[in-house]
């Protein structure tokens, strides 16, 4: 039975089961109000977007619960049956992603978060078939937007799509944009092991350029069950190194094809300081001259459109010499401040981003001034 919006709205950690308390492969130490690695309390300081803050609903659940009772192994379907199926004393992450109302807010209170960026966790729609998916999409983003409505100040949202038919993806990208008014788009990396490059999915980014979209590129495993991380002893697969591998190929791919010639004004999204990209700027354009010897068909050198065409967020890396390193690699202009709840702890982060050694003028753009601009958020 599907729930109405109002039940989801009033209350929808309460429908979560006691055996469906989430726990998290790749999670790490996720979320958990009051740890002893929160610390204390953070003073507030600046107005807080966090830009990559993940819910659930609850028929996406379902159907995650419904494919991880598939027999066969897949790093995501692993992902989520360590979450339904959680070892003793884990943090109750599904509870949390299904939670907007409740433990949510109460969690950014304590933290001094002033607004979550919404987007449906990883891997969104993208495992089913192409018809669940756009329904789901669909569901989603008019939960999202209702959600939203009732909470201006509190929650923005980021629409979600299915990549699996991308004539119905940008029909509901111009719905979640222009009719529901949501902020951005999101989009978790590969579908069925292809990427956005494909020219077949060039109608996805003709829909969020005609809307001033932004797409963020989330994280999900290798489309390859990958066995040279899988099978280690402490598995590679996740958060813990296959993602920024993922979906900073993802982002190198879509350079290499030319997609920002095509569309130049394109703003790609990548958490996680940029998963890897801001360190590699140097050899990845001295290694494009050496493969196209300098007669390259892009319009710029791939660094150029990581600058002109990406902004990168501060999501579950609290480390302040990455920061000022990315600040001074990109732009200030180009970082963006998240957490990454419910994965990552709330406190820790505020805490960090609170207590940045940067200039003044830097932290109002990376903790809200350029979020604002990105995802058309109103100023407070």
């Amino acid at each position: 039975m599907r729930m109405g919006r109002r039940e989801f709205l009033e209350g929808s950690s309460k429908l979560v089961s006691a055996g469906v308390l989430a726990a998290g492969a790749g999670a790490g130490a996720a979320a958990s109000a009051g740890s002893a690695a929160e610390a204390q309390t953070p003073k507030r300081k600046y107005r807080l977007i966090a830009t990559e803050e993940a819910f659930a609903i609850p028929e996406q659940v379902d159907e995650f619960r419904k494919i991880a009772s598939i027999a066969y192994t897949n790093p995501d379907l692993d992902m989520w049956r360590n979450f339904l199926n959680p070892v003793p004393n884990a943090p109750p992450l599904v509870r949390r992603l299904l939670d907007l109302e409740g433990e949510r807010i109460q969690i950014m209170d304590e933290a001094g978060v002033d607004m979550h960026l919404l987007s449906l966790t990883s891997p969104g729609v993208q495992m089913f078939d192409k018809d669940t998916a756009a329904s789901l999409a669909t569901l989603a983003n008019d939960r999202l937007a209702e959600v939203v409505k009732k909470h201006p100040t509190r929650f923005a949202g980021l629409a979600s799509f299915a990549p699996q038919d991308p004539a119905r993806a940008a029909k509901e990208i111009d719905r979640a944009m222009n009719q529901l008014k949501l902020n951005g788009l999101i989009v978790n990396s590969h579908t069925n092991g292809e990427y956005l490059d494909d020219r077949k999915y060039w109608p996805i980014f003709e829909a969020a350029t005609a809307s001033n979209a932004a797409i963020y590129i989330h994280p999900r495993n290798m489309p390859d069950p990958c066995s040279f991380m899988t099978h280690a002893d402490v598995n590679l697969a996740g958060a813990i190194w296959g993602f920024q591998m993922e979906t900073g190929l993802h982002a190198m791919r879509l350079i290499v094809a030319g997609v920002f010639d095509q569309f130049p004004s394109q703003k790609i999204i990548l958490g996680h300081m940029g998963e890897g990209l801001p360190y590699w700027l140097y050899r990845i354009d001295y290694m494009y001259k050496q493969f196209t010897h300098g007669h390259g068909k892009l319009k710029k050198l791939p660094s150029e459109y990581v600058k002109d065409n990406f902004v990168i967020t501060t999501s579950g890396m609290n480390d302040h010499k990455v920061l000022k390193y990315c600040c001074e690699a990109l732009g200030a202009d180009n970082v963006i401040y998240a957490i990454d709840y419910p994965y990552q702890e709330s406190v820790e982060s505020a805490n960090f981003m609170n207590s940045a050694p940067l200039p003044e003028e830097d932290m109002e753009k990376i903790t809200h001034g350029t979020s604002e601009k990105l995802f058309h958020i109103s100023p407070a």
